[in-house]
């Protein structure tokens, strides 16, 4: 049987001003946050929350300006909230390749990443980078897993979070993003048409992408209901990173699903309980 290019979801990234602040708030609403440390060459530090499932929360924030950087242009014109994700593939380079030959020419790589972490280990990555938020990244370690992606206590959290279950993209042109999706996702992940966008489940995630100005279907997750009128306004305008590209979660917990306190997420509209499959 032939291994899929494409395993799970490896993360999402939060952009924030205060790394120690948007840390204390997340502590705040029951997670283990757990130092992640700083990207050598840059001007970056992070923190994650793990999750059981294996994916996490990446809340980055920068010590010094890092124009060159798409994620920190985005904090800073249009402030904090969700800026990308990643999937994980076996490796990066068999599943780029594979991406391209199917159209994605717009997805760049293999480019290395490292961090080093507050121990002082130092970890390292490669991925394949796309120019737009509309398209999740790929992410694959070089150094063991677990160095990055820590397991054990850090993966268990007081509110019972157990995994990322929902992830909410918004595409301005639609037709573009789901041309793109699908030839990152080959033909073993088809798209699903539903009311308002497309989506597919990777793993124990679901991605759905909504279409501009479209009508929501409300009756299947909270988040449908409660970012319908916020996503059409977010969609309309104009400017990089802003209106596309992942901007909800569901975090998979006990109990029907509610929205965190919007105080303390930083931007993020995140839903904690409940099932979005």
């Amino acid at each position: 049987m032939t291994e899929p290019q494409l395993r799970q979801l490896d993360h999402v990234v939060l952009a924030v001003h205060d790394l120690a602040r948007a840390s204390e708030n997340f502590r705040a609403l029951g997670f283990t946050v757990t130092p992640g440390g700083a990207h050598p060459g840059r001007t970056s530090h992070n923190a994650l929350v793990v999750f059981e499932d294996g994916a996490y929360i990446e809340i980055i924030a920068w010590r010094a300006p890092a124009p060159e950087e798409r994620w920190w242009r985005t904090l800073q014109a249009h402030g904090e909230g969700l800026v990308d994700h990643a999937l994980l593939p076996g490796a990066v380079g068999p599943a780029l390749a594979a991406a391209q030959a199917r159209g994605l020419g717009t997805l760049r790589g293999p480019i290395p990443g490292g961090r080093h972490r507050p121990d002082g280990v130092r970890i390292d990555w490669e991925s394949a980078r796309h120019d737009t938020p509309d398209v999740p990244f790929l992410c694959a370690d070089l150094t063991p897993r677990a160095l990055r992606v820590p397991e054990g206590a850090a993966r268990q959290h007081a509110n019972r979070a157990t995994g990322i279950a929902h992830v909410a993209v918004a595409a301005r042109d639609f037709e573009l993003t789901r041309t793109r999706w699908q030839a990152l996702l080959g033909p073993d992940l088809p798209l699903q048409p539903r009311p308002g966008g497309a989506s597919y489940r990777l793993a124990d995630t679901d991605f759905e992408l909504f279409r501009p100005l479209a009508g929501v279907d409300t009756s299947r997750s909270a988040i449908d209901f409660e970012v319908a009128k916020p996503l059409q306004e977010r969609l309309a305008r104009q400017g990089e990173g802003d209106g596309e590209g992942p901007f909800a979660l569901q975090v998979r917990g006990q109990g029907p699903a509610k929205r965190l306190d919007p105080a303390r997420t930083h931007g993020m509209p995140l839903w904690l309980g409940g099932d979005a499959g």
